[in-house]
């Protein structure tokens, strides 16, 4: 791939090249989407003791480990929005263990607001698109997405080679390493089901502007609609729906979301 890339900007042959990298990376993600349907799991957290592993997911990544919040009753991190909010999990087949949280937050009435109307309403730029503008059902937010220590990339621990990144190969074995860094991505591509299937048609995130870009890479097209702002960090408010999602997203994860939403589909149906 390396050697490609220089002669990509090359007049004539470049335009040939970029083709041919397109084609390689585009199988390259396939091959990575059945990869995570062989080791993770999503499902749609729609009883208690489900939910209970969210907040304590979202406890050991927001509260004891980044600062972020105070340490929640029972070792469990709720406020109010969850209570009319859609949850769901990875879970990490060989062992059973979830490898990561997301929630879907979506008003019922004019009562109910987004986490982003609440804390960072004033973030968002006025001549942008803004939640306020719409009924309650037609929006959404998605928040709380943590993934634990154990399933990221880390800067330190107490294996061998941990210093540079590497996952446990004790606990994880080598073929799923590749897994990983995509977990974040399917729990994106799992909000962005749940967005789908429910006919929700504006989504709101506060996120990284980094991790904005990170998702771009990948076609998870975000729109910014206003500057970054100290809210868990430096974060920024950020816009997309069904149409501008199904537009830029690669082919190769296209696949990923397909697999995503089916598997979503089949947990909510048992």
């Amino acid at each position: 791939m390396k050697n490609l890339k220089k002669y990509a900007n090359k007049p004539v042959i470049g335009p040939l090249v970029k083709k041919v990298m397109d084609f390689a990376i585009n199988r390259e993600v396939k091959t990575v989407a059945r990869h995570f349907s062989t080791y993770l799991h999503p499902l749609i957290a729609e009883t208690s003791e489900l939910c209970n592993e969210s907040y304590r997911i979202r406890n050991d990544v927001y509260c004891d480990e980044l600062n972020f919040l105070d340490t929640g009753r029972d070792g469990l991190e709720v406020d109010d929005f969850d209570s009319y909010s859609t949850h769901c999990l990875i879970q990490h087949r060989p062992t059973n263990r979830f490898s990561g949280t997301v929630r879907v937050v979506r008003p019922e009435t004019n009562q109910h607001s987004l986490p982003l109307q609440k804390y960072c309403s004033e973030s968002i730029a006025k001549d942008k698109i803004n939640p306020k503008d719409f009924a309650p059902h037609e929006i959404c937010e998605i928040s709380r997405l943590a993934v634990p220590k154990e399933f990221r990339k880390r800067q330190t621990d107490n294996f061998k080679g941990a210093a540079t990144g590497v996952i446990n190969q004790q606990i994880y074995s080598e073929n799923e390493l590749r897994c990983f860094p995509f977990i974040a991505v399917g729990l994106y591509l799992s909000a962005a089901s749940i967005v789908i299937e429910n006919n929700i048609k504006h989504t709101f995130v506060m996120m990284e502007p980094r991790l904005a870009r990170s998702m771009s890479f990948i076609g998870i097209q975000f729109e910014q609609i206003g500057p970054a702002v100290d809210y868990h960090g430096k974060r920024a408010p950020y816009y997309i729906n069904p149409s501008l999602l199904m537009e830029n997203l690669t082919p190769g994860f296209q696949v990923m979301l397909k697999d995503i939403r089916k598997s979503l589909n089949h947990s909510s149906k048992k």
